[in-house]
């Protein structure tokens, strides 16, 4: 089942709204401090609703310590940006792939990038590239579209 990690997310929300989709797909959400909320705020509660205690949750102090922890585990790590160079539908998914996805504000920084085995985006026609005035997704929605896409490549 391929993992989900967001790196250092900062809208309370977002985290929730992530969470519940991990728990709806049996898919384990890897955290990436520094948070830009307490785990126990309300909003990331709500959000979440009462979905939380099948919420395969992981906490990593910080990118390092996250990496020790994939390495020992294995898998790729697929990174998720508007700097991506394939689509992520093009991408054969594999069932110990690790998503990850960057701050809501700024992405994923550079060094964290030139980490990951492949960095992958999702087209949007709106898009600033493409002459329109959208620069991201919501990172709930992203990640529900490429943890779905993944899911399904993987069925049985």
């Amino acid at each position: 089942m391929p993992q989900v990690v967001l790196f250092q997310p900062q809208i309370p929300p977002n985290t929730g709204n992530v969470a519940r989709s991990c728990a709806a797909t049996n898919s384990e959400l890897h955290l990436i401090e520094p948070l830009g909320f307490e785990i126990n705020d309300r909003q990331l509660r709500r959000a979440g609703l009462d979905y939380w205690p099948w919420v395969k949750l992981h906490r990593h102090v910080d990118f390092e310590a996250f990496s020790r922890h994939r390495i020992e585990r294995g898998g790729r790590l697929l990174a998720l940006s508007r700097q991506g160079r394939h689509p992520y539908a093009r991408q054969r998914f594999a069932s110990d792939d690790w998503l990850l996805f960057g701050r809501e504000t700024d992405g994923l920084p550079q060094e964290v990038l030139d980490s990951c085995c492949d960095c992958l985006t999702i087209p949007m026609a709106g898009s600033i590239e493409r002459g329109g005035g959208v620069r991201s997704l919501n990172l709930s929605v992203a990640v529900g579209v490429v943890l779905f896409e993944a899911l399904r490549q993987l069925e049985p």
